[in-house]
């Protein structure tokens, strides 16, 4: 029997109870990781059928000789976060492995997102990976290793119509998991981004016309989380161990990497640009812009 990749190692993940997350703490489990499932609840999706889905993915890990416990906190609460920690400890003695899943969409065109909307997404998605990364990291410092895996988005490194607060949070994601690479390098601690590309219920509740959702859903029908669950577990493995500060993707049976900002094309002037001399030059760069036509889903109703 192979060795597995994570035998004896320790993983908190968040939002762990459904799609993505749920994809990502069985594969952990089935690769020996002792699994911190976190969730808060259905109640955030209206599923009254399935009020502990953090139990329930336990449950399956049990079943399959795996070992995990729940937890309910929330990562938008800097003491739940450090509750999340301090559980992985005393159920499991350490942690090696943190994966920040834990997401939320309130969409909504940018004229018309009200302050509270943008707020409870950066709150979840930004400040929600800062608190449980906060958390970990004595713990990672301490022990001279851990790993980190956050949860970007093409939505944000892309673009994409309609979800301003959710863009803003992605792209904070990627600057969070870059800082915790460079802050921590010195004490062998990684971190890295997946973009995941898959089919879960967050995708299918983004606003689109009957046209553009049969599209969607006939593109998307082969992006399975469980690809997602299997470069996250490679990510927290040893064969990866030189790998840190990077922003994967895993769409189907395709993984790959992304490019990073770097300048591309510069323009110098010996004494300096005034606005009238630069305005002349900047249209010029046209084929180094990225462009912004290419978002994923339109608003067209939405005036």
């Amino acid at each position: 029997m192979t060795d597995r990749l994570l035998e004896g190692r320790v993983a908190l993940v968040t939002g762990a109870g459904r799609g993505i997350g749920r994809s990502v703490a069985m594969t952990l489990a089935a690769e020996g990781a002792k699994v911190v499932v976190n969730d808060i609840g259905a109640a955030l999706w209206g599923d009254e059928s399935a009020d502990n889905p953090a139990a329930e993915v336990v449950a399956a890990i049990r079943a399959s000789a795996g070992e995990a416990i729940a937890n309910g906190d929330s990562v938008a609460d800097w003491e739940s976060a450090s509750r999340m920690v301090a559980a992985a400890q005393d159920a499991f003695g350490r942690l090696d492995i943190v994966v920040n899943n834990a997401g939320i969409i309130r969409d909504s065109i940018v004229h018309k997102m009200s302050p509270e909307d943008f707020d409870a997404v950066i709150d979840v998605h930004v400040r929600g990976s800062f608190y449980v990364s906060r958390a970990a990291a004595p713990l990672f410092r301490e022990q001279n290793g851990g790993c980190y895996i956050h949860m970007t988005s093409n939505a944000g490194l892309i673009g994409n119509i309609g979800q301003a607060n959710y863009m803003a949070a992605k792209m904070g994601i990627v600057g969070l998991s870059r800082s915790l690479a460079m802050d921590l390098a010195r004490y062998n601690v990684r971190s890295n981004c997946i973009a995941p590309f898959a089919k879960t219920r967050m995708t299918e509740s983004v606003p689109a016309s009957p046209d553009q959702a049969a599209a969607r859903a006939a593109k998307i029908a082969g992006w399975r989380p469980e690809s997602v669950g299997v470069l996250a577990a490679t990510l927290a493995s040893d064969a990866c161990a030189e790998i840190s500060g990077q922003i994967f993707g895993a769409r189907g049976n395709e993984v790959f990497v992304f490019s990073q900002p770097r300048p591309i094309r510069s323009v110098h002037r010996d004494g300096g640009w005034t606005p009238d001399g630069l305005g002349k030059v900047l249209p010029k760069f046209g084929a180094a812009y990225s462009p912004i036509t290419d978002a994923t889903m339109t608003w067209d109703s939405v005036d």
